[in-house]
């Protein structure tokens, strides 16, 4: 069986994250996804999400791709999940580029950078949000 590990904060899910879930997940087996916990992100990111850890991981856990979502509570543990779950490959999007390549020589696990949807992005699309005012509008009522 071919393991896949992939990282990420998939807040505010769209077509380009699906995209790179399943093109991970074509790679191999059984895929597993590392989503950063809120604390992580915030304490190392300084990045608030729109959707709390608990709900983006069932949000994560709905899609057929998805075999096991884990907590990535810092940036050291990559090492460790690709031992751990003994994965094949570790996946991550072309924005990375070389970021991760120590875990191939410490781990002789293949590290592969997908290329990304480039028409989307959730920071692209809060930008979209902000600069339409779509967040503040009152939703008319049905």
């Amino acid at each position: 069986m071919k393991r896949i590990i992939t990282y990420g904060t998939f807040d505010m899910l769209h077509y380009g994250h699906i995209n790179l879930l399943k093109r991970a997940k074509e790679m191999g087996d059984y895929l597993i996804v590392a989503l950063s916990t809120d604390e992580f992100n915030w304490d190392s990111k300084q990045k608030k999400t729109y959707f709390s850890y608990e709900k983006r991981k069932q949000l994560l856990e709905a899609i057929r791709f998805v075999d096991l979502v884990i907590p990535e509570e810092s940036w050291d543990q990559k090492t460790k999940d690709v031992k751990l779950y003994q994965a094949d490959k570790f996946v991550m999007g072309d924005d990375w580029r070389g970021q991760f390549d120590f875990i191939q020589e410490e781990t002789d696990t293949e590290v592969v950078y997908l290329e990304r949807t480039p028409e989307i992005s959730t920071t692209q699309i809060k930008k979209d949000l902000n600069a339409k005012n779509l967040a503040t509008k009152h939703e008319s009522k049905i």
